[in-house]
């Protein structure tokens, strides 16, 4: 087992090349370590990886091309490459309990790309997807029109009730039914309730469509059993290794056997050449570390925290989208405080706490300056922070957010931040 002195050698190697090579990255690269490790990281999809997953990133297996899969590749020198790969393909099998997974996409894009691909290809006629609307919490490749969904696609959407704004699964199978979609995508970016996969299944079935479930966010809720499960359901899994999942920036694709070639050709050679096997590697880390009753715990955590920030928040008068979360993430409604999205996210940034700014449902403002702001909690939950400190930063947020101009609660609110962070340190063995 490593030594704590052992492990405080290595990391105070930190930017040593770095520094020699490029003054000037080495600088940038430390002033980002030391705001990581003096804010409070507020955005859902952002996390801080393990040492064990940021040391198989900065491996050696960066050098080595292989395009192709294990035991077929097109490059030689790939036996040992071939070993991380396959331990993370059936790392991620074991997780989310599909038989087939390919861990090469670059990113949640590029999964969906492929995924989308090889299943309309199944359908020999017709590229249509329905996806949910972007504006009501939808991801960008859930068709987007300036994106490539919505550039290669026909797209169709569904979204949430205006009222409860929750998502209405009769009004979205009667859709389905009306529209005929290829593909039904289940999953959002800024959703803050429960999904209901089997509701998706059903509408999919009715509609004569393939399920695709989109679980980037709600990746770690869902292999620590704090939300609902897709894999009875799904024909198709795609998530990012990020995010909940605590993991490399990457994503993988999980199926069913039916689909396995097709998503495999779709990735490579269809979209992608050389896979990144440092992050293969490190993805690999990340679903051991996931495996562990450990991970499971923290996931709980992520969701106990979110309830009790959500509480907190709605205790000092701010309104939630949809009255509050089930998962790790909540939208706050600024435009109730005569803020914009922008000017709450600008206005939070300056007392160091880190969020975005997002539409809402039936948002009136444009994207770029919506009337709300996405908060989330697995990176301080990752960081050892529970309840009574949601609790606090969520007076501390209402606080700011309801009196923008008071420079004193500003600055307190600074200092504040900074001793939250101090006591709850980030990366403490890192030298750069």
């Amino acid at each position: 087992m490593t030594s704590l002195r052992d492990s405080r050698e290595r990391a105070s190697l930190g930017l040593s090349n770095v520094e020699k090579v490029d003054p000037q990255i080495a600088e940038a690269l430390r002033n980002e370590l030391r705001r990581q490790r003096t804010c409070l990281e507020m955005i859902p999809s952002e996390n801080f990886v393990s040492r064990a997953v940021l040391e198989a990133m900065g491996s050696a297996n960066t050098n080595k091309y292989s395009e192709g899969y294990p035991s077929k590749r097109y490059y030689g020198g790939n036996m040992f490459i071939d070993v991380a790969e396959q331990l993370a393909i059936d790392r991620a099998k074991a997780l989310f309990k599909m038989p087939h997974a390919n861990v090469q996409p670059h990113s949640g894009s590029t999964a969906n790309m492929g995924a989308y691909f090889a299943l309309t290809d199944f359908m020999k006629s017709g590229r249509k997807l329905m996806g949910m609307e972007l504006s009501h919490g939808g991801h960008m490749t859930h068709g987007l029109p300036v994106n490539f969904s919505g550039k290669l696609f026909e797209m169709t959407s569904y979204g949430v009730d205006k009222e409860t704004e929750l998502i209405d699964y009769d009004a979205l199978k009667k859709r389905a039914v009306a529209e005929k979609p290829n593909i039904i995508i289940a999953g959002a970016s800024a959703y803050p309730r429960e999904i209901d996969f089997k509701a998706f299944r059903e509408a999919a079935d009715a509609a004569g469509s393939y399920f695709l479930a989109d679980v980037a966010h709600i990746a770690g809720l869902i292999i620590s059993k704090v939300h609902s499960d897709p894999s009875p359901y799904a024909d198709v899994i795609t998530t990012t290794t990020h995010k909940t999942l605590r993991g490399p920036r990457g994503a993988i694709i999980l199926s069913k056997e039916q689909f396995a070639t097709a998503i495999d050709k779709a990735i490579f050679p269809g979209i992608q050449g050389g896979p990144l096997e440092h992050i293969i590697a490190a993805k690999a880390v990340c679903f051991k570390e996931a495996a562990t009753e450990e991970f499971r715990l923290y996931n709980k955590q992520i969701v106990n925290n979110a309830e009790a920030l959500a509480d907190s928040l709605m205790e000092q008068g701010l309104r939630l989208v949809s009255g509050g979360t089930d998962n790790h993430l909540m939208l706050i409604d600024v435009a109730k405080l005569s803020l914009s999205g922008k000017e709450a996210e600008e206005l939070l940034d300056s007392v160091g706490i880190t969020c975005n700014k997002n539409t809402i449902p039936f948002d009136p403002r444009k994207p770029w300056d919506p009337s709300g702001i996405r908060l989330g909690t697995p990176a301080l939950t990752t960081r050892g922070m529970m309840e009574p400190e949601m609790e606090d930063i969520g007076r501390m947020i209402a606080a700011v957010l309801k009196d923008p101009k008071n420079e004193a609660l500003c600055k307190k609110t600074w200092e504040q931040v900074r001793e939250l962070c101090d006591r709850f340190p980030l990366y403490p063995d890192m030298e750069y």
